[in-house]
């Protein structure tokens, strides 16, 4: 039977955000900051028991760490220390002893920060200012001057503003590995689930491919749960991410003022201020602290073919240096590497074979050339990052939107394409007024869109241009659906 869809009240405007991850959490919860409860009614659809988890913070995992110290992250970006002080206030630390490192730095448990960000919107989900509907949305189109919601449950809502706030979809296996491994017991194609390093024994040979910050936690995970087999871990480039220097520095160096045109003009500038950084005294960390703070304005100055440029030949150098690993994954993996129970390998997979034994046979090329080299194995766990080419096929309200012509991946090819005021562009390259996306799928617009200061600032940034939105309604006569920008 089909759920009528009730008509938006007219009394409060309906902003429905999709996806209640952190980036959405935030987006409520500043939202309901800026304008009054009675005028507006704030709705959430996230299947999660909790608001503000997602696929970072809602893990169970004790060694997944937050990979800053908890003085740096922050639901407010005015109060700093927001999340630091609750951490102190509520206890929190009190069953992690290895939370605090020897110098005094914080970094907490994953789950200790979705918990956080929970208990700051649990007031407002108490009192009705902000809704949270525990569901999957499975449909969004365009109703008239609104947006049409349909769920799982067969609910549904008529919004006046919609924001997409859902994340990058999971890793995509090369074709070749799901082909030879598809019914694996230890094929692990997604380490984000729970439990789902498992079936891996203390024993079983380990490939991860991948060795970014995915790749760390698998390494401590294992390690933490006494496994003592071999783990191989392989990528095109063999970059794996660095540790902290904690030492108090502040962002070295200038990319903005000036800005750089090109992407080989930015990497000479950026190895020229290292250099000079390191006759200062100065480490590396402080001049991608200064590149992170001013990466928005950064990625505006370059060019379409310059941002692709970046992205292709020097992003897995920026994040292996931006996204760095908190010190207790650090030491766990070191402590392999000194033990020479852990390899990185700069290489691709050139053939994947399953024995009848279920050992995994896996042929390597390396980067630099040299002879393949084969490898046994009894476990492949897939650590690749997110898989950008499938976003707007990874969820079906997306799909649906995307073969209507309303969405459209941006230019760059790392999330959906909006304008300077995060509204999205669709097809004929015309601003939708009411539909947003807020958090990483904005940043072939804004840039850097993936650390957790950046993504908070861009939430409340929306927030904002909603607020000023509902301040300022526009006319009925003048049609929701887009107006052109140049």
């Amino acid at each position: 039977m089909t759920v009528p869809f009730p008509h938006k009240e007219l009394a409060r405007p309906v902003v429905a955000i999709i996806g209640g991850g952190f980036t959405g959490a935030a987006l409520a919860y500043h939202l309901a900051g800026l304008v009054r409860a009675e005028a507006v009614r704030i709705v959430v659809y996230e299947p999660r028991a909790n608001l503000g988890g997602g696929l970072a913070y809602d893990t169970a995992e004790p060694v997944h760490r937050i990979n800053v110290p908890a003085s740096r992250m922050s639901l407010i970006p005015s109060e700093g220390s927001h999340f630091q002080d609750w951490l102190v206030e509520t206890g929190a630390l009190d069953d992690d002893a290895d939370a605090t490192t020897p110098d005094g730095h914080v970094f907490a448990r994953r789950s200790a920060f979705g918990r956080y960000i929970a208990a700051q919107l649990q007031p407002l989900l108490a009192s009705g200012v902000v809704e949270h509907h525990r569901a999957r949305v499975v449909g969004l189109a365009p109703a008239g001057k609104a947006w049409r919601i349909e769920t799982e449950d067969g609910a549904g809502l008529v919004a006046d503003h919609l924001v997409l706030a859902t994340s990058h979809p999971g890793p995509r296996a090369p074709a070749g590995i799901e082909r030879a491994l598809v019914g694996h017991p230890r094929y692990v194609a997604d380490a984000t689930r729970p439990s789902a390093l498992a079936a891996i024994r203390p024993h079983d040979r380990v490939l991860i491919v991948g060795t970014g910050l995915t790749a760390a936690d698998i390494i401590a995970a294992l390690d933490a749960a006494g496994h003592s087999g071999r783990i191989t871990a392989v990528s095109r480039r063999g970059l794996r991410s660095r540790g902290h220097n904690l030492l108090p520095q502040e962002p070295f160096g200038e990319f903005a003022d000036p800005p750089s045109r090109t992407a080989g003009a930015l990497l000479r500038r950026v190895r020229r201020t290292i250099a000079v950084a390191e006759a200062h005294g100065v480490t590396w960390h402080a001049v991608f602290d200064r590149l992170r703070a001013q990466g928005g304005d950064i990625w505006r100055a370059l060019p379409v073919s310059e941002r692709r440029r970046l992205v292709r030949f020097l992003r897995p150098y920026w994040d292996v240096h931006r996204f760095r690993i908190a010190p207790q994954v650090e030491a766990a993996i070191e402590r392999r590497l000194s033990t020479g129970g852990l390899d990185f390998h700069a290489a691709s997979l050139a053939a994947v074979s399953r024995e009848p034994d279920d050992t995994i046979a896996v042929t390597l090329r390396p980067r630099r050339g040299g002879q393949p080299f084969e490898g046994r194995y009894d476990a492949l766990v897939l650590a690749t990052g997110p898989g950008h080419g499938s976003i707007l096929s990874s969820q079906p309200c997306l799909a649906g939107l995307a073969e209507a012509g309303i969405l459209q991946i941006d230019n760059v090819g790392l999330g959906i394409a909006v304008d300077a005021d995060s509204r999205v562009i669709d097809k004929d390259g015309a601003s939708m007024r009411d539909l947003y996306v807020a958090g990483p799928l904005a940043r072939g617009t804004f840039g850097e869109l993936m650390g957790l200061p950046q993504v908070t600032e861009h939430a409340l940034f929306v927030a904002e241009r909603i607020a000023a939105v509902l301040a300022h309604p526009v006319s009925e006569t003048v049609t929701t659906a887009n107006y052109r920008i140049d």
